[in-house]
């Protein structure tokens, strides 16, 4: 009779700590997942705005050469961000866009022409919205990204996400001074050389880096 209980109370414990690593393998996953997704949104914001700084390298063109082809060697580095991408390349990406705006605003502060007097007013509304849209998804995944971490480093749950293969993840930066990204208009009355010209700039440029 001893053994039989003895054998009840392992069942039971081992029944109970079975449907505790479910439960934290569950939890691991979704936070995964919300966090997946998040960066997936920042994917497609950060494509739209290469897609704009592509077409403002164009602007630049008319004005400095120069900083045209700063501009051109930095689209190069375009990565697109998916949803099993990183923080650190995401990071690296908003870097380098943060490193494109800053050679764009030094034409625009040099060539007033440039900076048409409707072309900020006119996209304010559109950049804020950009803006809070990153602004989210960054939230989003960070607090995805703390509460994953929090499980994976905290005792006894520490224990099912080692045996299950769960890792710590890396946190995205909060970016600080960053420039918004003027959208593209006519209001410059300037036109940009055509599309394929650029490409076969920023194609040059990827093969002089590699």
């Amino acid at each position: 009779m001893k053994w039989l209980i003895a054998v009840i109370v392992i069942v039971g414990l081992l029944a109970v700590f079975g449907g505790y690593i479910v439960k934290i393998q569950k939890q691991l996953v979704n936070l995964d997942e919300m966090a997946q997704n998040a960066m997936s949104q920042i994917g497609v914001q950060q494509n739209s705005r290469w897609d704009a700084l592509t077409q403002i390298a164009g602007l630049t063109r008319e004005y400095s050469k120069h900083e045209y082809n700063a501009l051109v060697d930095i689209i190069a580095k375009r990565q697109p961000i998916v949803r099993g991408s990183d923080a650190k390349v995401a990071q690296g990406q908003e870097n380098l866009i943060t490193e494109a705006m800053s050679h764009i605003m030094a034409v625009a502060e040099q060539y007033p022409e440039l900076k048409a007097s409707g072309l900020y007013s006119q996209t304010m509304a559109d950049v804020k919205d950009y803006e809070e849209n990153v602004r989210m998804s960054r939230m989003v995944y960070n607090d995805s990204i703390t509460k994953y971490n929090r499980l994976t480093r905290q005792f006894p749950s520490n224990l099912v996400a080692s045996m299950l293969g769960f890792k710590l993840r890396q946190y995205l930066d909060t970016p600080e001074n960053k420039k918004d990204m003027p959208m593209l208009t006519n209001e410059a009355n300037v036109k940009a050389p055509e599309k394929s010209q650029i490409e076969k700039d920023i194609e040059q440029a990827k093969q002089n880096n590699q």
